[in-house]
């Protein structure tokens, strides 16, 4: 396929256009959703609808909060691939982001059991809570150092103007994040699916037995994130067309063991999961800080 097509197929499914136009259509979806699960509690609270067990998702109003914020996250995932032909620094930062709204969806959610009482450090709920607001605070400041490591003081060079070997890399991204963006809705599609099917079949059996079969806050991400890794391998093997630099080897390789330790998080709970989305995001920082002292040091050998 001609690099014409390559292109054409990326503007149309990447492009500034499809960008805004998908932003304005996830706000109006966030909104309506809102309104939807607003209503649907409502329902719950005036006794319309009856449920067989106790939801956290439909007894308590700032828990409606949690399906606009699902709008938003999915808009974060496109624009993490948006971003990949455009830096590396900038996809992963954006992983960042993705990790911490999953994190404030999750307090949105546990709102409705916090237990206000003195022995809120014995309550389970309570204690999640505590530690995800802290881990929140936490990861907003490392997200804010790693984008301050990333800013550009150099001014921007068009496409044009670089390297063949960097308009090429470039190239190879764009195709990759064009591959990237059907195979995302798919995943997305089947995960919901997957997730409705079993929710309908657990409500039909009418069993308060295993009510968490399976953790809604990792419905789609767990399964997204080992897919990042992959793209984050291509990456690394893609830049080497580009640059044999060791420092930008370790930094590609420091990014990819940062995304597996997002995606084992997904598999634990409590304190652990906290613990290792926070050391993946601080273990990203400090690469990335490394890689630009690396930076300043050759430049100070080009200098001599």
């Amino acid at each position: 396929m001609p690099n014409s097509n390559y292109d054409r197929l990326y503007n149309t499914l990447l492009g500034k256009e499809t960008k805004d136009r998908a932003e304005r259509v996830i706000i109006w979806l966030s909104i309506l959703s809102f309104i939807i699960h607003l209503f649907v509690i409502a329902l719950v609270d005036f006794g319309f609808i009856q449920l067989s067990y106790e939801s956290e998702l439909l007894t308590n109003p700032i828990s409606a909060i949690y399906t606009p914020f699902s709008f938003i996250l999915l808009f974060e995932v496109y624009l993490l691939v948006y971003h990949i032909p455009q830096s590396t620094s900038d996809y992963i930062a954006k992983q960042y982001e993705i990790i911490t709204l999953i994190m404030i969806r999750r307090i949105f959610k546990d709102l409705a059991n916090l237990d206000l009482s003195v022995n809120w450090f014995d309550i389970k709920y309570d204690l999640q809570f505590t530690y995800d607001i802290l881990s929140t605070i936490l990861l907003f400041v490392s997200i804010y150092i790693f984008h301050k490591l990333n800013a550009r003081k150099a001014q921007v060079k068009s496409v044009n103007e670089l390297p063949e070997k960097v308009q090429t890399f470039i190239r190879r991204k764009k195709v990759m994040a064009s591959f990237l963006v059907p195979v995302i809705i798919i995943m997305a599609l089947y995960s919901f699916i997957n997730w409705f099917t079993g929710w309908i079949a657990w409500m039909q059996s009418n069993s308060s037995e295993g009510a968490s079969f399976i953790d809604i806050n990792n419905i789609f991400y767990d399964k997204f994130f080992t897919l990042l890794i992959l793209t984050d391998v291509l990456l690394l093997l893609f830049s080497f067309f580009n640059t044999s630099s060791f420092h930008v080897f370790i930094r590609n390789s420091g990014f990819i063991i940062s995304t597996i330790l997002i995606r084992l998080s997904f598999g634990t709970d409590g304190l652990i999961n906290n613990i290792l989305i926070i050391v993946a995001v601080l273990f990203g920082v400090l690469i990335l800080w490394i890689t630009q002292k690396y930076n300043t040091l050759n430049d100070r050998t080009l200098k001599v």
